[in-house]
């Protein structure tokens, strides 16, 4: 099973940005199409961006696009999402998971959650 870390989180103003990364010691991750959730407290985690394996294909959730960017550097291992445009509203604690088919997409079924970073946008 993959075993996923997320890093990058922090406290910021509204209109700042933040970058996560997401990265799998010991695992590749250049077969998998991958995702970035959130979940603010007391609410369902919500889908957020997906990046398919060999990144020519990008999913954003409609609140976040033209704010966020998905990518990938297949060869750090490395998943990212550059957040620009920070409002109160995005702050949550945001994980990163794979699609758990090899090769697909679009993405169905995700898993392999890393344990979160967390972001906090002040007014």
């Amino acid at each position: 099973q993959v075993q996923l870390v997320e890093s990058g989180g922090g406290s910021v103003q509204a209109g700042g940005s933040l970058r996560l990364s997401c990265t799998a010691p010991g695992s590749s991750l250049s077969r998998y199409t991958m995702g970035w959730f959130r979940q603010a407290p007391g609410e369902d985690r919500v889908y957020v961006a997906a990046i398919k394996w060999n990144a020519d294909s990008t999913y954003y959730a409609p609140s976040v696009k033209g704010r966020f960017t998905i990518s990938r550097d297949n060869a750090k291992n490395t998943i990212y999402l550059q957040m620009n445009s920070l409002e109160p509203e995005d702050t949550a604690v945001y994980y990163c998971a794979v699609d758990l088919r090899l090769f697909n997409w679009p993405p169905r079924d995700f898993g392999s959650w890393g344990q979160g970073t967390q972001v906090t946008v002040s007014s």
